[in-house]
């Protein structure tokens, strides 16, 4: 058993190494540069990978909508625990609920479920990160700023993406065999940068406000497994379905928070301390959730 997770956790943090060490090699000659590639893969790789997933021909889209309900279950419940715990702890829930919320279901979350139960796993991996992503945008936003203007998610690759790959499945819209490769090979650049990109941002982040990464860092995954489970069984969620969630639950606050908390002003330096240690702690939280889903 620990030789089957160390194998499914090996690349996904060996890769995120190699952008870490990366990153720390060429701050001496000038530092790293990874806007536009982060770019590219937001805006080309990743709506190409969610797109070939989601109109693959063994994908049934409404098999997955118990799944989704059951992540933002997850989500939702996950915020509302935070609230109380950041008024108990004296710090803004501002600052403290969206880490806790939205994890890192894209540079960590892709990888990992396709790892631990395979390539047919990737149409519910990509479910769970749309879900995740698209309410990120919409709720995260929403709770930094109450004026932000929500249209302009519709303008995000990864939403445009998706809802095109929905409306062709509803249709009934068969993307030409040769096209839908050249879509899928896209796809594949994007989870492999993904962690490169995770780990150059750690590398580059600090370890200000130590209490509150410690405290974020075990709260989510805790929170997040917790739920998982709970919705996962009273959803009566496929058990395959109940794994994944489970594994989605355990997964670190996504390095879009940090984003976020500096475009907002909302104590980067604090949300990014609970990114970098929850990242970390992932060390810990996700072999363990594997432990308990690989029986």
């Amino acid at each position: 058993m620990l030789l089957r997770i160390l194998a499914i956790v090996f690349p996904v943090f060996a890769i995120i190494a190699v952008g870490w060490w990366y990153a720390r090699y060429r701050r001496s000659r000038g530092g790293i540069d990874m806007s536009f590639a982060n770019e590219l893969n937001m805006e080309v790789f990743v709506p190409a990978l969610v797109f070939a997933a989601l109109t693959s021909k063994s994908i049934e889209l409404s098999a997955y909508a118990q799944l989704a309900q059951a992540a933002l279950a997850v989500m939702f419940g996950s915020g509302l625990i935070a609230w109380a715990l950041a008024r108990m702890l004296g710090e803004q829930p501002k600052t403290f609920v969206p880490p806790m919320m939205f994890v890192n279901a894209g540079n960590m979350g892709l990888p990992l479920m396709v790892l631990a139960f395979g390539e047919a796993a990737l149409p519910a991996a990509v479910v769970l990160f749309f879900v995740e992503n698209t309410l990120h945008y919409v709720l995260g936003t929403w709770l930094l700023d109450h004026h932000a203007r929500l249209w302009n998610l519709w303008r995000t690759p990864v939403i445009v993406a998706a809802l095109a790959a929905v409306a062709a499945k509803l249709a009934g819209i068969e993307i030409w065999p040769p096209l839908y490769m050249a879509i899928k090979l896209l796809g594949d650049v994007s989870i492999p940068l993904l962690l490169f990109s995770l780990g150059v941002r750690l590398a580059t982040s600090k370890l200000a406000d130590l209490r509150i990464g410690l405290v974020g860092a075990v709260a989510c995954p805790t929170m997040g497994m917790a739920l998982a489970w709970a919705f996962g069984r009273s959803l009566e969620l496929a058990p395959a379905d109940a794994d994944m969630l489970l594994v989605f639950g355990a997964l670190p606050p996504a390095v879009l928070n940090f984003v976020f908390a500096e475009r907002y002003g909302q104590e980067p330096a604090k949300v990014a301390s609970m990114v970098m240690i929850g990242n970390l702690g992932a060390l810990v939280f996700v072999p363990l959730a594997l432990v308990l889903v690989l029986k």
